[in-house]
């Protein structure tokens, strides 16, 4: 089976691929040819993971799924969430990940309560059928960054059961217990792998 994977984030592909397995061949946007951007313009995860994945099945007419994630702080009131990767934006302008970082710690300072969780949400597309699955890894916001490996907010997010970052952990461990993996985990069922 051949499925589009709404992304050209390497990181995401190889973490896809190994979880779906051999059965499953996981192309990129690139492999297909897609170089636009595609729209994310919905409120929620789950609306943008489904607006991803239906710009590439009906503009491409191929078996996809896609995912969007988003890192709900309870103190924040479920921030930033949908808008995880522009947090820190303003005037149109697209922050890097060390200022969303930045803006982060500067909101939680001095804040108590400092649970968390990443969650993911893919959604699939077969033959039109739509379906989604999510997954969701629940932890705490450190109060400053500890780590280099990862990306996003991996410095700063402390997965339950464990006393070191995702960007501590490293990949292997994180891969095994991510919000991404448990969508993935979640999709690798729905396909019955």
């Amino acid at each position: 089976m051949k499925l589009v994977f709404a992304t050209n984030n390497q990181h995401k592909l190889s973490e896809a691929q190994e979880i779906l397995g051999r059965k499953v061949e996981v192309v990129s946007l690139d492999r297909l040819g897609c170089h636009e951007e595609i729209p994310e313009t919905a409120d929620t995860l789950s609306g943008n993971s489904l607006q991803k994945a239906r710009y590439i099945f009906d503009k491409y007419h191929v078996n996809c799924f896609a995912d969007d994630t988003g890192l709900e702080v309870s103190a924040l009131d479920g921030a930033p969430g949908v808008y995880s990767a522009r947090y820190a934006g303003h005037d149109g302008l697209h922050p890097t990940p060390a200022d969303n970082r930045k803006k982060l710690l500067q909101e939680m300072r001095g804040v108590t309560d400092r649970s968390a969780r990443f969650r993911t949400v893919v959604t699939l597309i077969i033959d039109g059928e739509v379906q989604q699955v999510d997954g969701i890894v629940n932890g705490s916001i450190a109060t400053e960054e500890h780590g280099t490996q990862g990306f996003g907010y991996d410095s700063l997010f402390i997965p339950e059961g464990y006393t070191e970052t995702f960007a501590e952990l490293g990949e292997e461990v994180k891969n095994k217990i991510s919000h991404r993996a448990r969508a993935m985990q979640a999709l690798a069922r729905l396909l019955q792998l």
